[in-house]
């Protein structure tokens, strides 16, 4: 007996598989996205920069940190585990690094101090992964990363990401950030609760910005990362057919460009900006 079955001449959807970084990259320099994740061999890159250096070394403190009993969550401690994770990559010399050293010790204090650690975080450099899309019935997306906290607060989830950089963050950039955002449409997912607000937790400054997002902007900030990853993912099918490279992934000049860890493989990106030196983008220390 011939087995009966439907066929509406409809195929499913293949589903995307991002990262924030990813959609981040490709939007900022195409070929940057190119240099980073297709092609092979890898270019060479320049040598570490101080700035993500003391970046990696706050978090690693910080995620420490939180995995310790709140009661041993002291400013004291929080300025071992600098100590512990002190790494001295792309600094000018001893002097610069004693300085630093120093004030991320102090950095990392000054937040448990003023804004506390007796959180009892539901995820520390937690990695989420969930299907998205603009459209709730139809996922185009597969959200993956690692979002360095969520906390639980009265039963809502709220991400924390932790920022090292020369500038404090605004309440603007905290809305804006698509990163933020679809870390709490995956948070919501992964962990079932609701998530609508965002922090950026500045440590040289100890401030925060905040972002309460409606569920229409989530759904915007879902939309425009589909924009992206549809954009990027059509380019490297093209990529693979043979098609020129140049074209599908264009440089985008621009002052972030001096210190662009690929320039020595663009040379637009080498007419844009002269280089930065490995230690121009750290924060000041007073």
């Amino acid at each position: 007996m011939e087995q009966l079955g439907f066929d509406f001449g409809i195929e499913p959807r293949p589903l995307i598989k991002v990262t924030p970084a990813r959609l981040s990259l490709y939007d900022d320099c195409p070929r940057r996205f190119r240099l980073t994740y297709l092609d092979r061999p890898a270019p060479p890159r320049t040598g570490p920069w101080a700035h993500t250096t003391l970046g990696a070394v706050v978090h690693n403190a910080l995620r420490e940190l939180f995995t310790l009993p709140v009661s041993k969550r002291t400013p004291e401690r929080a300025e071992t585990l600098v100590s512990r994770h002190w790494r001295s990559g792309g600094f000018a010399d001893a002097v610069q690094v004693a300085r630093y050293a120093e004030a991320a010790r102090r950095w990392v204090a000054d937040y448990v101090e003023q804004h506390g650690a007796d959180v009892d975080p539901v995820g520390v450099e937690r990695w989420v992964s969930a299907t998205v899309g603009s459209d709730p019935a139809s996922p185009s997306l597969i959200v993956e990363g690692r979002a360095d906290r969520i906390d639980d607060r009265d039963g809502e989830l709220v991400v924390v990401d932790y920022k090292t950089g020369r500038t404090p963050p605004s309440d603007t950039h905290a809305r804006r950030s698509r990163a933020l955002a679809l870390y709490a449409a995956a948070a919501a997912r992964t962990l079932r609760k609701p998530c609508s607000r965002v922090e950026l937790h500045h440590l040289p400054t100890a401030t925060v910005a905040v972002a309460e997002h409606t569920d229409a902007d989530l759904t915007e900030h879902v939309r425009r990362a589909e924009e992206t990853a549809t954009a990027s993912h059509t380019a490297a099918d093209r990529l693979g057919r043979g098609d020129d490279p140049d074209r599908l992934f264009p440089a985008r000049p621009a002052p972030r460009c001096a210190w662009c860890e690929l320039r020595s493989s663009c040379p637009e990106g080498q007419q844009a900006a002269p280089a930065a030196r490995p230690w121009d983008l750290l924060a000041p220390t007073t």
